[in-house]
């Protein structure tokens, strides 16, 4: 990216005009920063509320920050032009100071096109182009329209793979053949989903929105003796009533809580998967979500790096798993794409083989666990750090107010349990490696494997701190693009064992044909 405060950068004379993105663009900005004017609004009516022109005032402050968010979004889209080249992007941006930057189809690894609520009313996408890189060198186009985002994701693929046309402006994309529908969630699936998607973010919800209690209704939601006052009248009439209405009233909070959870994760899980469809294409795996921002992602097959299968501490009872793929690129921020996020084996299969990728090992393979010695460590420590906090407050170092031996009791009972915990997950850690790939499982209430394969590992690195040197087992960190593979507690004989193997699938690898 190239930068500059003064002239504005001078394009290369590629035969091409600069474009802008269409013109509804800014309008979207400038509907999208209104909810900016809410809070001061709110503010600034409450803090006049006793005057006659209080709503007025809140009228005139919301109005003076849209025209001024309206003015900012139409300079910034007056400002800002792509030039689709030969080689590479081009993208100009900037009011004052300007700022230009190319990006090399070569190091496009996806583009998807993504589509929230705002920008749909207006018929327009964003145009997100993955490099790889991560953090915020990626490359976006808002916005485009849903037609002009199709032809762009389809000229820069094009230009990917070599294919020139006279006048990229006006190149088409050839007609695709009908894709094969991999994995889809019908409604019932999506319902069935959401009940396990159990969330109590509503909560985190009303905790923020607490913070403004005090200046909007004159309220302290943190003062005790308020809390004290309430609860005072029915916690007095529920003591009235007997253990067995207590009882009941407790079963009543806690039904409460499971269906506020329960509510929220379907509310969640309709939102983001929405009409989710798995598709295997001529250009790779096409992945389509959403309800109120729908996601069109398209994965090439070898951009797939490693797999990850897992599950939750209820959904494994009933056969239910997730399937990510770990790419080049980046899925909301994380290196995994959802590609099946709730389905059977029997369905999740089908797709890693697709992938070039295997659930399960070769006939005959032997799996690993990990040291023992390291859960043991990991326990002890675990134990020690909780018997310093128990020894503090029994000494009344932390709470002197309510410095008591059965505080101290329980903590330590707590880190008992995590002990045992170590020593009893040691049986769920294990690894193995075929011809093909490499397998780590790991876990017990939410049981997890992470298949990745031995020709497109990059490197593989042993550590160890002064605990597991003396005690003899390491970790091995394995170099793999667009995430990251580890696995901890190794036998240092194992680990030498895994990375050597891994050396050697690296050694006979060339890996200018797998980025082809």
């Amino acid at each position: 990216m190239q930068q500059a405060g003064g002239p504005e950068p001078v394009i290369a004379d590629t035969g091409l005009e600069p474009k802008r993105t269409d013109p509804l663009s800014f309008a979207v900005r400038a509907v999208a920063s209104l909810q900016n004017a809410i809070v001061p609004m709110i503010a600034v009516y409450f803090a006049t509320n006793d005057e006659p022109w209080a709503f007025a005032a809140a009228l005139g402050i919301g109005a003076l920050i849209a025209a001024l968010s309206a003015g900012g979004a139409y300079l910034t889209w007056r400002r800002l032009t792509y030039t689709v080249g030969a080689e590479d992007i081009r993208v100009e941006s900037g009011i004052l100071s300007r700022a230009a930057r190319s990006v090399p189809y070569e190091r496009i690894q996806d583009v998807s096109l993504e589509q929230s609520l705002i920008p749909r009313f207006f018929g327009l996408v964003q145009v997100k182009f993955e490099t790889g890189a991560g953090g915020g060198e990626d490359l976006a186009l808002s916005f485009l329209s849903e037609e002009e985002g199709e032809r762009l994701r389809e000229v820069i693929k094009a230009r990917k793979q070599g294919v020139t046309a006279a006048d990229p402006r006006s190149a088409a994309a050839e007609a695709e053949p009908e894709a094969d529908v991999l994995f889809a969630m019908d409604q019932k699936r999506l319902f069935t989903f959401g009940i396990f998607e159990f969330s109590l973010a509503v909560f985190a919800v009303l905790a923020g929105a607490a913070q403004y209690a005090d200046t909007f209704i004159g309220i302290e939601l943190w003062d005790a003796d308020l809390w004290g006052e309430w609860l005072d009248g029915p916690t007095s009439w529920i003591a009235d009533l007997g253990p067995m209405a207590q009882i009941i009233s407790a079963l009543a909070g806690l039904l409460t809580l499971i269906v506020v959870g329960s509510v929220t994760g379907l509310i969640k899980t309709y939102l983001r998967d929405w009409d989710f469809r798995l598709e295997r294409s001529e250009k790779g795996f096409r992945r389509r979500r959403g309800l109120l921002t729908k996601t069109d992602v398209v994965m090439p097959i070898h951009r797939v790096q490693a797999i990850k299968l897992g599950t939750g501490f209820l959904r494994r009872w009933f056969g239910w798993y997730g399937l990510k793929f770990v790419s080049l690129a980046q899925d909301s921020g994380s290196a995994s794409h959802d590609v099946a996020p709730f389905g059977k084996i029997s369905e999740l299969g089908p797709i890693a083989q697709v992938a070039g990728f295997a659930i399960e090992s070769d006939a005959g393979t032997k799996w690993h666990r990990g040291s023992r010695k390291y859960r043991v460590d990991s326990a002890i420590i675990e134990l020690l750090f909780l018997a310093i906090i128990a020894a503090g407050v029994a000494a009344g170092l932390f709470f002197s107010e309510a410095a008591s031996p059965a505080w101290a009791f329980l903590i330590l009972a707590l880190g008992g349990l995590l002990f045992a915990r170590q020593l009893f997950l040691w049986r769920f850690d294990y690894n193995a490696v075929d011809s093909r790939f490499l397998f780590v499982k790991q876990g017990w209430l939410a049981p997890k494997l992470d298949v990745a394969s031995r020709v497109k590992l990059q490197s593989a690195e042993i550590a160890q701190g002064p605990i597991s040197r003396r005690r003899g087992y390491a970790t091995l960190k394995l170099g793999l693009a667009g995430g990251a593979l580890q696995i901890e507690g190794l036998p240092k004989v194992r680990a030498l064992e895994l990375r050597e193997a891994i050396m050697a699938s690296i050694a006979q690898t060339d890996f200018s044909e797998l980025a082809g």
